[in-house]
């Protein structure tokens, strides 16, 4: 079975056991039996579409794949240990992730967002949190007076400024989250 893939999906298809593969950078499927892809991708060939922005659906696309293939997953242990720092805090932490009231403009920070436990708001954000594409277009809006309530502007890295590994994209994003929101003002 002639199976490609692309480079921000590779470590998941690596880590769902998968032995062969190629990775291509044009998004030319042509003559695979099976492309491994992100969800907003669009082939001519049978695919497995995955979505890679939290740690979960990373676990979960793993899971996926293995399963499709009927491959044995390679050992997560650390990485496992860095999704449950981050999604799986103590009590008193996750209650006062809740408090912290957020206003998003990207639906892959929105499923971050909701993973680590923030509360998604459309009005009077504690924090709006935006993807680098968008850092133009807040900072005009913001140039023009736009309400924020006093909250804190973060932003967050896309695929086009993270790496291509999603662990490690996640990681930094998650990472970055952690930092600025759960700090007191």
């Amino acid at each position: 079975m002639k199976i490609l893939t692309t480079p921000m999906c590779q470590e998941v298809v690596r880590l769902a056991g998968v032995l062969e593969y190629t990775v291509v950078l044009d998004y030319n499927f042509e003559g695979a039996d099976l492309a491994i892809v992100l969800s907003e991708t669009n082939t001519n060939v049978p695919s497995i579409k995955l979505k890679l922005n939290t740690f979960k659906q990373i676990y979960s696309s793993i899971d996926h794949i293995s399963n499709i293939l009927g491959t044995k997953k390679l050992d997560m242990g650390s990485i496992k240990k860095d999704y449950l720092a981050f999604t799986n805090p103590e009590k008193k932490v996750l209650n006062e992730r809740k408090k912290i009231k957020v206003k998003v403009y990207s639906n892959f920070i929105r499923d971050i967002i909701k993973d680590m436990g923030f509360t998604l708001v459309k009005e009077k954000p504690n924090f709006l949190v935006f993807p680098d594409y968008l850092k133009e277009e807040i900072s005009h809006n913001f140039m023009k007076k736009i309400e924020l309530n006093g909250s804190r502007i973060v932003e967050l890295p896309s695929h086009k400024h993270a790496p291509d590994n999603p662990l490690e994209r996640a990681q930094i994003r998650y990472q970055i989250l952690e930092n600025k929101l759960c700090t007191k003002p």
